[in-house]
């Protein structure tokens, strides 16, 4: 397994990066939350004038097995259809990459379809979806690891284009249920407070997908002793996609980039990383808190102030891409307001 050489930003330009942001011209602490991004981007970048360069975005497709156990309104063939329609850019992805100027790379992890032939795809898939963790885990230590290095392997293409900012998404039919499911047992929060609607569940629906997911945690439970170790809940229950996500978010972390992280599923992923490597979380913008239940309370888990509140629960990154201009008007405030000095303008605070 690797390991990853991740630290937390060195804070000596902490009172350079305030004083230059408290004598732009304005009044002190009036931009809010830009100030406090730019405050972090700067600490991540180690610069007093950061820049964004070449954005990219990483979408891991996969397929789960739990699936079979119908916890999802959304039958399992809309991963690889929607794939494919990313591979033409009809996706809600598509158009927010183009929007906003990010590179899409599309990779199949663990899609349950054979995708080969579509050459905008990348084919790193490691099984065609994991097992069904109601009955074993979702996949092999071998896997494990093979999925890691696959978030890695594209964050590191994406830095030797330039890249200084990745933002990570997702396509797998249900996948909220291993997501609520890592939530349970990284956060120590009781298992029906992490369960929604995913897609679209009815009630009864819901109560059926608590009920499996809860009989497949009390297995663990009683397999593990209740003494499981971060990595093992991690293998146990997660996607090919989720785990590769996990690893483009601590490979990013380690070369300093800023990881944009999405909705419940990619917060989900982000609490693993964290939970992993706590000092991940200072490379990391929380893009906006979605509809799905447990998900604000996911955030807080994290300590995270998500930028949007606009009810989104798409995936795919749609969230954190919409969040992107925000992040540019931060970087763009503290390289091009001027300051009091330079516009003759009497500093009154």
């Amino acid at each position: 397994m690797r390991t990853y050489n991740i630290h937390k930003p060195d804070a000596a330009l902490l009172d350079a990066i305030r004083h230059k942001i408290d004598n732009l011209n304005k009044p002190k602490g009036s931009l809010g939350r830009l100030e406090d991004l730019a405050m972090q981007i700067c600490l991540i970048q180690q610069t007093l004038t950061p820049k964004l360069n070449n954005p990219c975005h990483l979408l891991f497709g996969g397929d789960h097995g739990i699936e079979h156990e119908k916890v999802s309104v959304s039958p399992r063939e809309i991963t690889w259809q929607q794939m494919l329609n990313f591979a033409k850019g009809g996706g809600g992805v598509n158009m927010f990459c183009r929007q906003h100027g990010f590179k899409l790379y599309l990779v199949d992890v663990g899609v349950d379809y054979d995708l080969s032939n579509c050459h905008e795809i990348y084919n790193r898939k490691i099984a065609p979806g994991t097992a069904n963790f109601i009955d074993g885990p979702a996949m092999s230590e071998e896997q494990y690891r093979q999925a890691l290095d696959v978030g890695a392997e594209f964050v590191d293409k994406c830095h030797a284009d330039g890249c200084n900012i990745v933002c990570v998404g997702e396509m797998g039919i249900a996948n909220t249920s291993p997501s609520s499911v890592w939530m349970s047992l990284l956060g120590d929060i009781p298992l029906d407070e992490c369960i929604g609607a995913g897609a679209g569940l009815d009630n009864a629906g819901i109560r059926h997908k608590s009920d499996v997911l809860n009989r497949a945690v009390n297995r663990f439970i009683s397999e593990t002793g209740g003494k499981a170790d971060t990595n093992t809940v991690i293998r146990y229950f997660g996607g090919f996609e989720m785990v590769s996500a996990v690893g483009a978010m601590l490979r990013a972390a380690e070369l300093g980039l800023i990881v944009l992280v999405d909705g419940f599923i990619m917060t989900a992923c982000a609490l693993a990383a964290v939970r992993l490597y706590p000092e991940a979380k200072e490379y990391m913008i929380f893009g906006h808190v979605g509809d799905e239940n447990g998900h604000r309370r996911l955030l807080d888990l994290l300590g995270a102030q998500p930028l949007l509140n606009l009810g989104l629960r798409l995936g795919e990154g749609t969230g954190a891409l919409c969040a992107y201009p925000i992040v540019e008007s931060a970087v763009r405030m503290i390289n091009e307001m001027n300051n009091f000095d330079n516009a003759h303008i009497t500093k009154y605070f």
